[in-house]
């Protein structure tokens, strides 16, 4: 296996680029010194929070530390990436008007696209995605020049709906420039579609990239100052919704900050939250519910690097045919890395094989899940046919 896919590895090799030892490595990122060293020679799997206050304390990239975006020699795998520059130019018209003189929007059939975009999103069906956004932008683009009042209020929300579609494409595939913009996309449809809701949601995307830069305590303010000014007054399904989701989000940047009391309070706000409303709900696309906060926890026991405690949350999940296949399969990737973590290999290894036949292109497409594999290969004496043929469906050479 080649030891520069590993995550620990770059690492390593950027610390010696920025002349660090690994002990100013481990206190620059807070990180403890014999985790950095476990990481760097393949022994431990990295986290989120390892890769973002790397990135940063070594002032680079965070997909130069991923290794993303993953393109491979099959020309079929790679159509995904071919949709991003179509992406990326609508992106930067976001403001233009049509060329020509466009009909009356038909409200209905924008909500319909608007909707379908999403289900795309919820299967992680990354090249349907990819080839329905550039034209769902651009029909909204056009929507928002031929419409006012409560109608351009509405084709807003769809659009900002459509950006966290794309939001979410980019930042998986691994265009970190393109998700930054996309943030500030969805922030600005949102500020005009009339919902505090999308703007409280917007917030949190603007947190995401604070995180994901490796700033944490930035992310988490910013977080605690839109929970404060949240109205949950009327305590509606979709004000439960969104409440919920911003704990969720700070209990991932407590995680993140390794404030383990912290993350666990706000998940306790978020399961609360999930428990009076009952049953799982989808407003704003959130998959807010019980369901999805079980899988929250399992994946905040992984940050947290407590495989105990994310082993043990995780038999509380419990998958119905209505939980979204993104979130489905990405369970079952913070599952293999919890029983990675706990010194389960054979488990782990099934759970990754469960999570590819429910969502491939995340999977494939996924930096922690890739660096399970190549762990799991570089920890075994003997490397077995199906971890092999995994590494090789990942495009991870031998």
């Amino acid at each position: 296996m080649r030891n520069d896919e590993h995550i620990g590895a770059r690492i390593a090799t950027w610390r010696r680029i920025r002349g660090h030892t690994q002990r100013q490595l481990a206190e620059g990122t807070n990180t403890s010194l014999s985790l950095i060293q476990k990481i760097e020679r393949g022994e431990r799997a990295a986290t989120g929070s390892v890769i973002s206050a790397a990135s940063r304390y070594l002032g680079i990239d965070r997909g130069t530390l991923t290794g993303q975006p993953y393109l491979t020699r099959d020309r079929g795998e790679n159509n995904v990436h071919a949709s991003v520059t179509a992406i990326r130019r609508e992106l930067a018209s976001y403001q233009m008007p049509p060329e020509d003189e466009v009909p009356t929007p038909d409200l209905a059939a924008l909500g319909a696209l608007t909707a379908k975009v999403s289900a795309m999103r919820h299967r992680a069906d990354f090249d349907a995605l990819g080839t329905a956004l550039p034209l769902a932008l651009q029909q909204l683009r056009h929507a928002t020049h031929a419409t006012s009042g409560t109608a351009r209020e509405a084709v807003m929300a769809m659009l900002a709906e459509v950006y966290y579609a794309a939001r979410q494409l980019t930042h998986k595939l691994g265009y970190f420039d393109l998700t930054s913009l996309l943030a500030d996309r969805y922030g600005w449809a949102a500020g005009q579609a009339g919902n505090p809701h999308l703007q409280a949601l917007a917030d949190v995307l603007r947190a995401g990239d604070l995180d994901s830069v490796g700033d944490c305590r930035s992310a988490r303010t910013v977080l605690r100052m839109t929970t404060s000014r949240f109205d949950l007054h009327a305590r509606s399904s979709s004000d439960l919704s969104v409440w919920g989701w911003l704990h969720l989000m700070s209990a991932y940047m407590a995680a993140h900050a390794k404030d383990s009391a912290a993350t666990w309070a706000h998940y306790e706000e978020a399961r609360a939250a999930a428990e009076s409303l009952a049953t799982d709900q989808d407003h704003y696309r959130l998959a807010f519910g019980p369901t999805n906060v079980a899988i929250w926890g399992t994946a905040l026991g992984v940050e947290l690097m407590d495989s105990a405690q994310a082993l043990e949350r995780a038999q509380h999940v419990h998958l119905t045919p209505s939980t979204p296949p993104e979130r489905a399969g990405h369970h079952y990737i913070d599952l293999a890395r919890a029983q990675l973590l706990h010194g389960r290999r054979d488990a782990a290894l099934r759970s990754l094989l469960t999570a590819r036949s429910i969502t491939p292109q995340q999977v494939r497409h996924h930096p922690l899940a890739r660096d399970t594999v190549i762990t799991l290969a570089q920890t075994e004496r003997r490397s077995t046919s199906t971890l092999r043929s995994v590494a090789n469906w990942m495009g991870i050479e031998d």
